[in-house]
């Protein structure tokens, strides 16, 4: 009788201690987040991907109650960020503004330390973008086929800016150069703001870049817009075709940016970011300054944006294989 007693006391006391156990873990999950958080950025201050964390990372510290601190973290074609992201602490106090070289980078770098779609949790998108494809004032062409005329007229005699090797906008001059069947000579930059500069300059000729980037220069006339990369037009370049729309059928390639945390971080902190992100996307100050960059931020959930992920690798992969560039 008194074993019996004993034995009920300690499963008793077990059952207590799991209880206090659980309800640690829950008050944990519950005064997330508990520090500041960080996102990476791979990339250098003031491009694109800069700007949209921090007008995403300013609203976000406001509803979580946490401040939230820019890491830029440049270099190694968005490699060494993204490492950085993949080794972190996978508690959701570590997030990472990726863009679309995210998904290019399996398919040109072997060598990758981290798994691109095995080594982080999608957590949010954040923008999608078309790229835009212009020329220097003094280039004689208005409009793409003018453009392919004179560059087949003149094989070799054009050059474009490389803004960043394997970036959206650079696999996406060299399939139009394949499609179009012309010869445009690419020029590398270790960055956007180079490449622009330059192609302002007129030192090269034709450029494919993100509208925030290049929309300055085109107001101002240092450029000339010719047409915009994606499947439709924005509003905010209504007056502009899509290369589909200019003898291309089928051309459909976009920049996006989206947050990522490290594998393994908990499910609900991951869903909370995301909810969060989509109610900041969604409002009307944000809706209308992405789309006066012709951007858009489509919504989605956790699962519909690792989807997206998962589509995209693949369809930067196809573009990779049929143009045939590699990691210099």
């Amino acid at each position: 009788m008194r074993d019996k007693r004993r034995i009920l006391l300690a499963a008793g006391g077990a059952a207590l201690l799991l209880a206090a156990g659980g309800a640690q873990a829950q008050t944990q999950q519950q005064v997330y987040p508990s520090k500041p958080i960080r996102i990476i950025v791979p990339l250098a201050p003031g491009g694109s991907a800069d700007v949209l964390a921090r007008a995403v990372g300013q609203q976000l510290a406001e509803a979580l109650g946490q401040p939230v601190i820019i890491d830029n973290k440049p270099g190694g074609n968005n490699i060494i960020g993204t490492d950085a992201l993949a080794r972190a602490t996978p508690d959701g106090h570590t997030l990472g503004l990726l863009i679309s070289t995210h998904a290019i980078n399996p398919h040109v770098n072997k060598a990758l330390p981290y798994d691109s779609l095995k080594d982080f949790a999608p957590v949010a998108m954040v923008a999608l973008m078309p790229g835009l494809l212009t020329v220097h004032p003094g280039v004689p062409a208005r409009n793409v086929q003018e453009l392919i005329a004179l560059a087949k007229a003149k094989p070799g005699a054009l050059a474009y800016g490389q803004a960043g090797q394997l970036s959206s906008g650079h696999l996406s001059m060299e399939l139009l150069k394949q499609v179009a069947g012309v010869d445009i000579v690419s020029v590398p930059y270790k960055g956007g703001s180079a490449a622009l500069s330059d192609a302002a300059a007129g030192n090269i000729q034709v450029l494919i870049n993100s509208p925030v980037s290049a929309m300055p220069f085109v107001n101002v006339g240092r450029l000339r817009a010719l047409a915009t990369t994606g499947a439709r037009r924005p509003a905010a370049f209504a007056q502009l075709p899509t290369l589909a729309e200019s003898g291309y059928p089928g051309f459909d390639l976009n920049e996006w940016y989206g947050l990522f945390a490290p594998a393994r971080t908990p499910r609900a902190v991951v869903e909370r970011i995301n909810t969060e992100v989509r109610r900041i996307m969604a409002s009307p100050a944000m809706v209308k300054r992405l789309a006066e960059i012709g951007a858009e931020s489509p919504a989605m959930d956790t699962a519909k944006f690792a989807d997206f992920v998962t589509g995209e690798t693949a369809r930067w992969g196809e573009v990779v294989r049929k143009v045939g560039v590699k990691l210099e």
